[in-house]
């Protein structure tokens, strides 16, 4: 069959998993390529292909550890190959749950709950940090400039970027640059379309390739940020962020530091600074933009981001 797959798909699926795929169960094709396959015999999977940066690797094997121990994540059937400039593996079917809908306080300590879980999971698993980190969380690149280096944005009017969004990014940015954190393995893009839940507890936790390599806080107050089910994406009521980094220092057992804490306030507005970006660049209705507005001020003091 092609159905439109790419030509290397099917001679990938008998060398890898033992049968060439003769169904697509779906396809998303974002950053990277997502094939849900029904192979010959009836087995179902799913193949991710994403430009091969170096990351995959770490990410899959990651994601491995986590199934192992039973977390609720796909398990891989493969590690990360190279196949041409794309790294590709492939995981288990995991399909089913509904969203986790809402912004209340109550909302985000039960996401809290479970990035406790990701994150107490991840602590002993060893692998090459996963750099460089994902775009929209790499507040730590070398880049020349505010922003990483991300030419379909770059290569648009900056002019079109709101005033507000550039000045929040770089207090944020200089606030989390002048932390002295050890750096931890983590889940950097926990938006609730990432999540399914049933029966009221977490289902299936998505989108691995999301893994990231910075201090704790800087993790947990981008999650706090971004929890919410939303699209497009926005930023959490400050209330709920707050609830969630408490929910989250009670599961885990520790009190953030009064550093730990600022930067995870600052880190909860990076992700929001960046969606805003890309909703001007691309003439989108400003909705992170407007969070960010509405909200920059207090979640800066906060952060201690001058």
């Amino acid at each position: 069959m092609s159905d439109g797959l790419p030509d290397w798909l099917p001679a990938w699926c008998a060398d890898r998993l033992g049968a060439e795929p003769v169904g697509v169960l779906f396809e998303v094709r974002q950053m990277s390529a997502v094939f849900g396959l029904r192979l010959a015999g009836g087995r179902e999977v799913v193949v991710k292909a994403r430009e091969d940066d170096g990351r995959a690797a770490s990410c899959v094997a990651a994601q491995a550890r986590l199934a192992e121990r039973g977390f609720p994540c796909a398990r891989p059937l493969t590690p990360a190959d190279t196949v041409g400039a794309l790294a590709v593996h492939a995981e288990e079917y995991r399909p089913g749950g509904e969203p986790l809908m809402g912004d209340s306080p109550d909302v985000a300590a039960r996401y809290a709950e479970v990035f406790a879980r990701l994150m107490a999971g991840l602590v002993d698993v060893t692998v090459p940090p996963p750099l460089p980190n994902p775009r929209w969380a790499r507040w730590d690149h070398a880049d020349p400039g505010l922003w990483p280096a991300v030419p379909l944005l770059d290569d648009r009017d900056q002019a079109a970027v709101p005033e507000h969004v550039v000045d929040t990014a770089a207090r944020v940015r200089k606030r989390l640059l002048a932390a002295d954190l050890p750096c931890v393995l983590g889940h950097a893009d926990y938006e609730g379309q990432n999540l399914r839940w049933r029966d009221g507890e977490v289902w299936v936790v998505h989108d691995w390739d999301s893994l990231a390599w910075q201090p704790e806080a800087a993790l947990v107050g981008a999650a706090c940020g971004s929890f919410v089910h939303a699209s497009p994406p926005t930023l959490a009521p400050i209330e709920s962020s707050a609830a969630f980094l408490d929910a989250y220092q009670d599961l885990r057992g520790r009190r953030f530091t009064a550093e730990e804490l600022e930067v995870a306030w600052a880190a909860s507005l990076w992700q929001a600074a960046h969606n805003a970006r890309w909703e001007a660049l691309h003439g989108s209705t400003p909705v992170s933009g407007e969070a960010v507005r509405a909200q920059a001020t207090e979640r800066l003091r906060r952060a201690d981001a001058a």
